[in-house]
């Protein structure tokens, strides 16, 4: 009684890769332009970018490697390497934010002759390429993925936190261009040069509750936390409906996006055919992988 499959994220992995190759431009292009005009903003912005096209290749080989792994060589499968990359990700933003609150300081106390002009337009630019990988990313399925069809598919299922990782990073990227322009705008209109480290701090700050967010999301798959008490509870009240039955154990954890594990062990007087407690416990919620044992009572 045990199923694997191995969960197909052809459009995700297809729209991530698009993803990392756009924001590799655009970071080498804000590091060129943040050195030529002196824009500390703008160039604190391409390492950003550059951080993340990082995380974002890292996503993409998440998706290849969950995909070409041997399965064989995984008790049940390789879909939580997706959750370790959103895991590596999320901490690469806190590490980010920091970096952020680093360079904010440093700006304040040492303000620089900026190219407003220059910098303005090449910041504006990276804002649009933020907005259309945002979109790239938000657009994907993350229910794209295979599964058993005898059984119903179940839309609280696991969740694709690499992808998730992916667009939280965009979503930073996007958040320290308008950040940049901000500053930039302010700095040449109204010589406001305090707005660079004051919008920083500001925009670090909620990088950084994303990542932490993300961490421990992430982080709960990696330590097979229970992802859904609730299926616990209803399995178990559905089992022990079946007379002279009671569960003694049940673990359920998530194997990966769209790849949930079930294992269920029962004390039973009269023990009934294992298909009648398999159609049970799949009646509330699909598993990629179910275990069901019996002992019989004395």
């Amino acid at each position: 009684m045990h199923a694997h499959s191995v969960p197909s994220f052809s459009k995700n992995e297809q729209r991530t890769r698009i993803v990392v190759v756009v924001t590799a431009v655009m970071m080498v292009v804000e590091l060129i332009a943040g050195w030529a005009t002196h824009s500390l903003a703008l160039l604190a912005d391409g390492w950003h970018m550059a951080t993340h096209a990082g995380a974002l290749g890292l996503s993409a080989f998440a998706y290849w490697y969950a995909r070409r792994a041997n399965m064989r060589d995984y008790t049940f499968g390789a879909g939580k390497v997706l959750a370790l990359a959103g895991y590596t990700n999320a901490v690469a933003l806190v590490i980010v934010a920091l970096a952020m609150v680093e360079a904010a300081v440093e700006r304040f106390l040492h303000p620089e002759s900026v190219a407003f002009d220059e910098a303005i337009l090449v910041a504006t630019i990276g804002l649009a390429v933020n907005f259309v990988s945002a979109w790239l990313l938000r657009g994907a399925d993350t229910h794209d993925h295979s599964h058993d069809h005898n059984h119903s598919h179940d839309h609280d299922h696991s969740h694709d936190h690499n992808l998730r990782s992916a667009y939280k990073h965009v979503l930073a990227d996007a958040l320290t261009s308008v950040l940049a322009i901000a500053a930039l705008v302010g700095g040449k209109y109204l010589d406001w040069t305090f707005l660079d480290p004051v919008v920083a701090i500001a925009g670090s700050i909620v990088i950084l509750k994303w990542g932490v967010v993300l961490c421990r999301t992430s982080a709960a798959q990696l330590l097979d936390a229970n992802p859904a008490p609730e299926k616990c509870d209803a399995i178990r009240t559905r089992l022990e409906a079946m007379e002279h039955t009671s569960v003694i154990d049940l673990h359920v954890w998530d194997m990966g996006p769209a790849s949930r594990g079930c294992i269920v062990s029962l004390l039973a007087r009269d023990p009934r055919p294992l298909s009648d407690y398999r159609a049970a416990v799949l009646d509330v919620a699909p598993f990629t992988h179910l275990t069901i044992e019996v002992e019989r009572s004395q």
